[in-house]
């Protein structure tokens, strides 16, 4: 780091994202992406007259975008925030929220969250999960604080039901509820429609699973029409022109052939069930999972050595190094044949170990 640097910013953490390595062709389920292409109209969106339109600036209201959205989910326009990947959104509301009061959120979750109130200097409460890793509901009533909770949860998979998140949001009143749904395509239950019930939520959604389109950086999220106001209203005072005309142009293509993106989610649910299940009569403890990604732990060799041993195999998958996590590996669920070589692999690991 240079001289020049902020002391307050030089002892940062940053984020790690999950690596993309270069030196030679790998099996990639480190990185939660889609093992599908998107939607023929997508690419042809793309590759539209917007392309001879990128000397001009992209909407910066990304009205196209929002109303395709809405229209998709039964929502007003005005109840739809779009942003540069769904991280965007999620700045944007710790700055918003998070000084206000505080900060809390699960300990072991997305570990964006940590590092936002790291770089805003907010004060943050991480709850510790459960010792079966789910999230205690209790712990999150009436906490007085910005409260964030990734639903499903990651890394762990495990989906919180939308019962004991209305509950939160509702003893909650007077702070903000973001439900992080990344994962919620999945398998999982959305409480998107309670922002016409309560004015202190904001449920955030992303394209770069579900609609294959991690490349793309796009994001959305809803909320009552006085919320959407507070994130629009930093955009416009960092980024007006977040979302290029590329971008915008794939959303609203996306949104128009939602059906194909549901069967892709359906498929990769039911790989999801092939694999655990395959991986579990090897020995290993996987944890249900309603998302596109599995976590799991054999009962005899370590975390890291089976991530080692699968990447030496031309295999990724995401490890990491938290004391009580340590010995779990995430895994993106790709397509059938690319989850067929991972259990084939496992099977040479285990029985050589």
């Amino acid at each position: 780091m240079s001289k020049y640097i902020d002391s307050a910013f030089s002892c940062l953490k940053e984020y790690v994202p999950g690596e993309q390595p270069k030196d030679k062709k790998y099996i990639k389920l480190n990185t939660n992406e889609s093992p599908y292409p998107p939607s023929p109209s997508v690419i042809k969106a793309v590759n539209s007259a917007e392309v001879a339109d990128l000397r001009l600036y992209s909407d910066p209201e990304s009205s196209k975008l929002k109303k395709a959205i809405a229209e998709v989910y039964g929502v007003d326009s005005k109840n739809v925030f779009v942003s540069n990947g769904s991280d965007e959104i999620l700045n944007f509301a710790f700055m918003l929220y998070g000084n206000v009061s505080g900060a809390l959120f699960p300990e072991i979750s997305y570990g964006f969250y940590k590092v936002f109130c790291d770089l805003y200097g907010i004060d943050k409460t991480m709850v510790p999960l459960e010792d079966d890793f789910t999230i205690n509901k209790s712990k999150y009533m009436s906490t007085g604080k910005f409260t964030v909770i990734a639903n499903p949860n990651a890394p762990t998979g495990i989906e919180m039901n939308k019962e004991d998140i209305e509950e939160i949001i509702a003893s909650n009143k007077n702070n903000v509820v973001l439900i992080d749904e990344a994962y919620i395509d999945f398998g999982g239950t959305s409480c998107y429609e309670l922002i016409r019930k309560y004015d202190n939520l904001i449920v955030c959604r992303t394209f770069s699973k579900a609609y294959s389109l991690a490349g793309a950086r796009l994001g959305y999220c809803f909320a009552n029409e006085e919320l959407i106001k507070d994130l629009e209203k930093i955009k416009y005072s960092t980024n007006p022109y977040n979302i290029n005309r590329l971008t915008q142009a794939a959303g609203v293509a996306a949104m128009a052939e939602n059906d194909y993106y549901m069967a892709n989610c359906k498929k990769i649910a039911d790989t999801r069930e092939y694999t655990t299940l395959k991986l579990r009569s090897l020995g290993f403890e996987v944890l249900d999972s309603k998302t596109n990604f599995i976590f799991a732990k054999h009962e005899c060799i370590s975390g890291m050595d089976i991530y080692t041993l699968l990447r030496e195999r031309g295999i990724l998958v995401r490890h990491f190094t938290d004391e009580r996590i340590k010995d779990y590996n995430r895994i993106t669920i790709g397509s059938r044949e690319e989850m067929e070589a991972l259990v084939n692999a496992v099977k040479e690991i285990v029985k050589g170990a």
